[in-house]
């Protein structure tokens, strides 16, 4: 890696991923470690330029307060260590974080995207070699831009597979296949695995099993078309540094599994290739743009791995499915509508595995209700809540209780991240 780098060693902070991308900010590159990483690995990294310790609330595990070894402060490398008593952010002010990074590390401010591409074209063409690489491509932002970047590394070695799961949004298979292998001519593979998966999921009301199962069983496809080709040893995943601190590290708890993270086979038959996962989400639509992906495809709607599947809360039912697809519809092109697609981060509809009393058709009805949620966030680490206007919110409400089979009610979540997360399972 040609940038310098300050590593940030995660001492029960809730802070790290803040600081990180203040430093980011600054033209630094920045990478989060566990507290106990050892001196010798530090020294190995040739880049590294400094050392900031960041302690907090979380800096007991398993009783005993932790701490980095002797041995880091003394590696010989600038070493700062701050200690947050609360949850409250209490890091260096920025003149000072300023000051740290660049008159006693030395660091110069060489991190840009482009750098980043650099890097990652050269480190993934000496992981490569000449093998082949299969990438489970949704058509989302993450493996859209993981697409690109191997694209650009190792060119037809690529191999994508498109797999319909039964949990995509309405239309986007076709849409996928139109993008990437009509207009951009990737190669690739068409699984229509919808039954499979669906069979798989029946009466699983569990979301973390539900998103091990999906997960497993993405690999599982993997494995199967692998073997009708020759020379498949990497598998590429669209992780993300979210993804990672979400799915628990040796200070936090879990919040919730990523399908991608910790949710793999033990017997898996590929080494990963994860370009991505120290990127946040507006850093993985800066290295879209300027690997040259279009606007509509970089600032896509987010979309979970396990896609509609942790929409449909609870157990999946096929006509609950169908009714989280139809009423997502709505309210995507209502929006679109009213001008707030490419304005709004992330807006959807879910379906809880309960009903409610009604009235349809001038008969009593026992049917399900609609969540709506639409939120705005930099780095999907928290998210506010978008204040739509009441005008916009009755239309969407009366074409899904009209268009929508099974549905009679409909509500909108004024939860923010915290305390919700985006997602609800």
């Amino acid at each position: 890696m040609k940038q310098n780098m300050i590593a940030i060693l995660d001492l029960g902070s809730e802070e790290n991923s803040a600081l990180a991308r203040e430093i980011r900010a600054m033209g630094v590159y920045s990478e989060i470690y566990p507290h106990d990483i050892s001196a010798d690995t530090l020294k190995a990294m040739s880049n590294l330029k400094g050392i900031i310790l960041n302690g907090g609330p979380n800096n007991v595990v398993d009783g005993v307060k932790i701490d980095a070894s002797a041995d880091v402060y003394a590696c010989g490398l600038p070493v700062v260590a701050l200690n947050h008593a609360t949850s409250k952010c209490s890091k260096l002010d920025k003149k000072d974080l300023k000051e740290f990074v660049f008159d006693v590390c030395k660091c110069e401010a060489n991190w840009n995207m482009q750098n980043f591409i650099d890097d990652q074209v050269e480190l993934l063409r000496k992981q490569i070699g000449d093998k082949k690489v299969l990438l489970a491509l949704s058509g989302g932002v993450d493996s859209s831009v993981v697409a690109a970047l191997l694209i650009k590394a190792i060119g037809k070695q690529l191999v994508c597979v498109h797999v319909n799961h039964g949990l995509l949004r309405k239309g986007e298979p076709e849409q996928v296949v139109k993008v990437f292998r009509e207009e951009l001519g990737a190669t690739l593979i068409y699984s229509d695995s919808v039954d499979r998966f669906l069979d798989k999921l029946a009466g699983v009301e569990d979301p973390e099993k539900k998103r091990k199962i999906i997960g497993a069983e993405f690999i599982r496809v993997f494995e199967e078309e692998a073997r009708k080709l020759d020379g498949i040893d990497f598998l590429a995943q669209g992780t993300i540094y979210p993804d990672i601190v979400e799915s628990g590290t040796k200070t936090n708890k879990i919040v919730k599994s990523h399908h991608n993270v910790g949710g793999l086979p033990d017997d898996l038959k590929f080494e990963l290739v994860e370009p991505l996962k120290y990127l946040f989400k507006d850093e993985v639509r800066a290295c879209g743009k300027a690997l040259g992906l279009p606007d509509d495809m970089v600032y896509r709607q987010p979309f979970p791995g396990p896609g509609l599947g942790v929409r449909c809360l609870g157990a999946i039912t096929r006509d609950r499915l169908e009714a989280v697809r139809e009423s997502d519809a709505i309210l995507r092109e209502e929006f679109a509508k009213a001008g707030l697609q490419g304005k709004v981060w992330q807006y959807f509809t879910l379906i809880p595995d309960t009903k409610s009393v009604g009235v349809k058709d001038n008969a009593r009805s026992y049917e399900w209700p609609v969540v709506i949620r639409a939120v705005n966030t930099i780095d999907a680490m928290t998210a506010s809540i978008e204040h739509i206007d009441w005008a916009l919110l009755d239309k969407i409400t009366k074409r899904i209780i009209t268009e929508v089979k099974g549905v009679n009610r409909v509500c909108y979540d004024c939860t923010p991240k915290p305390t919700g997360t985006i997602e609800w399972e």
